[in-house]
């Protein structure tokens, strides 16, 4: 597996809903490329300090993509991309 790290803001252009209708992007817009996400992939919640944050692992089908995003969801930030 070849990891990328990446580290910029993107632009979410579609959101998701989970079964406890819990917001989660489906479509990604980086570098003029556009990524979409065939499930809600996996959440984790960070906390430092009085931050929060959560982190999210999604897929395309062929890679994997880590979000992190700030406590409001308003900016997200690619961190890595996971190719196998």
């Amino acid at each position: 597996m070849n990891r990328i790290n990446v580290n910029e803001t993107v632009a979410i252009t579609e959101l998701g809903f989970n079964k406890k209708l819990v917001a989660y992007p489906r479509r990604m817009e980086f570098r003029g490329r556009v990524y979409e996400f065939v499930d809600a992939g996996l959440r984790c919640l960070v906390q430092s300090g009085g931050r929060m944050a959560q982190i999210l692992t999604l897929s395309d089908g062929h890679s994997l993509y880590r979000l992190k995003s700030d406590a409001s969801g308003g900016i997200w930030t690619l961190v890595s991309i996971t190719n196998d």
